[in-house]
């Protein structure tokens, strides 16, 4: 079995280490026990033991050095995982600025309701053109170069968006941000799991979910800020705004490195051995890397993935690799159908229905969401990689349904004599902020996090965008029907619709999500090989973790 002979390969280096040391401590002692029969002069060989000697000055330079090269290492993936999460910012913005244009779009164009259903929901539908083309682009271009691809994709549907003389040009442009939206979100996680430690994968796979809610919260700022512009330019900055975050991409190219996994699918190994040496903090750790890649590698090392035979392979999966792709597939869409987009999205409408008629404060209600999501992310950041990804998604699933549940209610109960305007307004507030907090602190960064760690390495990237599809598609039906399901039910029964859904989440998890904590990509395989009995190997490969690290 792969994993347990990957471990041993560990573990058995560090052994042959630890024995190099006895060697050493073993012959300096017989050497101060020469010295005591009058062999040679102790002084000269092995100042005495206790005194700043030989053992003390070996001691010193690993202790000194080892923390360096590994704080290096840490703040050099950082900055690459920052880098490559950029892209989200746009996805967020989108996602936050257009729940406040929409208000002045529908004043300056004149759409109808349909339409404004149709300008929101079709970014998500057409992403997933963008997340289906990144999975190939990514295999073919490798990582680094699809970041970039998504980034000038996007900005050219920003521009046209911001200078649409009409409807139609409107969504011609939002259709091509959609399509590099799609790219950049799917490949970002992506790129982030295959060059991160295994320690600290979840935090850094988790900074797309951070940027994500950061580009939601600006979104909101700028619709707050540009509201007393005229109606035909507010909109139009307000979009265009969105341009500013790819920008910074281009600078990227400059500083972040090529996935090493990738490049050896690509054959390039020595090049990914110089990745791997900046991102690892010794070179016995590279060279143990570097073979696990290339086991895991198998039948694609020396020779690349052909799409036909890849999707031939998800359309006849073998047991391991359909529990995979329910597990990828499901939580993505669980994402999306228990309401978060419609949430960010129509919050406006949400506020304007519990009660707020003026614009303004509509605005404002929602920058306390983006606060309230942008907060809470950095909780799960701190705990995703201590606590493990199932507990926070039991916390998130629970506590989505209990806010979805209460914000139905209060909804339901305005205008009852038991209830006053303003607690119900209080209330839904509160219920909306509940729902975006309990999200960002499990179901939103572990979705991500969780598609990429999954899938083996010969079709990571193509199976994380069929993951990332599920989870446009959801979100582009939910957005493009929460109007008319909000007209045909009641804004209440939509959400309490919402919130069984997120009740049945729970049950989900529960069944097919494993823990993936503290195991490295290739050793998370054998958790699906072993099918229903992955709580059995979890334990298993925790104390074997626990072994190598103790030794």
């Amino acid at each position: 079995m792969r994993v347990p002979y990957l471990l041993t390969n560990r573990y058995k280096g560090r052994e042959r280490e630890r024995e190099r040391g006895v060697g050493m401590m073993a012959s300096g002692d017989d050497a101060a026990f020469g010295n005591e029969s009058g062999t040679g002069n102790g002084s000269s060989i092995l100042p005495g033991i206790g005194s700043k000697g030989k053992y003390e000055r070996i001691d010193a330079e690993l202790a000194n050095d080892r923390p360096t090269r590994g704080s290096e290492s840490k703040r050099y993936v950082f900055v690459c995982a920052v880098f490559a999460s950029l892209n989200s910012v746009l996805l967020g913005y989108d996602v936050g600025v257009m729940s406040g244009c929409i208000l002045f779009i529908q004043k300056d164009l004149h759409i109808t309701e349909v339409q404004q259903e149709v300008l929101v929901g079709c970014l998500s539908i057409i992403s997933l053109v963008g997340s289906l083309a990144a999975g190939r682009t990514s295999d073919a271009i490798g990582r680094k170069w699809t970041i970039c691809l998504a980034a000038i994709i996007f900005q050219t549907g920003a521009a046209i968006m911001a200078f649409a003389p009409s409807f139609r040009v409107l969504i011609i442009g939002r259709l091509l941000a959609g399509v590099g939206i799609g790219c950049g979100v799917m490949v970002a996680p992506v790129y982030i799991a295959e060059i991160s430690p295994t320690v600290s994968r979840g935090s850094f796979t988790s900074f797309p979910e951070i940027f994500i809610n950061l580009g939601i919260l600006l979104g909101y700022i700028s619709n707050y800020a540009f509201s007393g512009l005229s109606e035909h330019i507010s909109w139009r900055i307000m979009l265009g705004i969105g341009i500013v975050p790819s920008v910074f991409i281009g600078f990227a190219l400059f500083i972040i490195p090529e996935s090493p996994r990738w490049l050896v699918m690509q054959k390039k190994v020595e090049e990914a051995r110089s990745v791997l040496m900046r991102i690892s903090e010794s070179e016995e750790e590279v060279e143990c890397k570097l073979a696990e890649i290339e086991e895991a590698a198998g039948g694609v090392k020396g020779e690349k993935c052909e799409e036909k035979a890849v999707w031939l392979e998800f359309l006849r999966p073998s047991p391991a690799l359909r529990r995979m792709l329910i597990t990828g597939f499901g939580i993505q869409c669980f994402q999306q159908i228990s309401g978060i987009d419609a949430t960010v999205y129509y919050s406006p409408t949400i506020f304007r229905d519990a009660g707020i008629s003026s614009d303004s404060k509509l605005l404002a209600a929602t920058v306390a969401v983006g606060f309230t999501k942008t907060t809470f992310i950095l909780v799960a950041i701190l705990l995703i990689d201590r606590v493990g990804r199932k507990p926070l998604l039991y916390v998130s699933t629970v506590g989505m349904t209990v806010s979805l549940f209460c914000l139905g209610l209060a909804l339901s109960l305005l205008g009852h004599e038991l209830v006053s305007p303003r607690v119900g307004i209080l209330v839904a507030i509160l219920a909306v902020c509940g729902n975006v907090a309990f999200f960002s602190v499990g179901l939103g960064p572990i979705c991500w996090v969780m598609s990429s760690e999954i899938f083996p390495l010969r079709l990571r990237a193509q199976a994380a965008a069929l993951g990332t599809v599920g989870n446009r598609v959801s979100s582009g039906v939910v957005a493009m029907s929460f109007l008319s399901m909000c007209r045909a039910l009641s804004v209440a029964g939509t959400f309490f619709i919402f919130s069984a859904i997120s009740a049945i989440s729970v049950v989900f998890m529960y069944m097919y999500v494993p823990e993936t904590k503290g195991k490295s990509l290739e050793q998370i395989e054998l958790l699906f090989d072993s099918g229903r009995e992955w709580q059995r190997i979890e334990v298993e490969l925790g104390d074997m973790e626990v072994l190598v690290q103790k030794e």
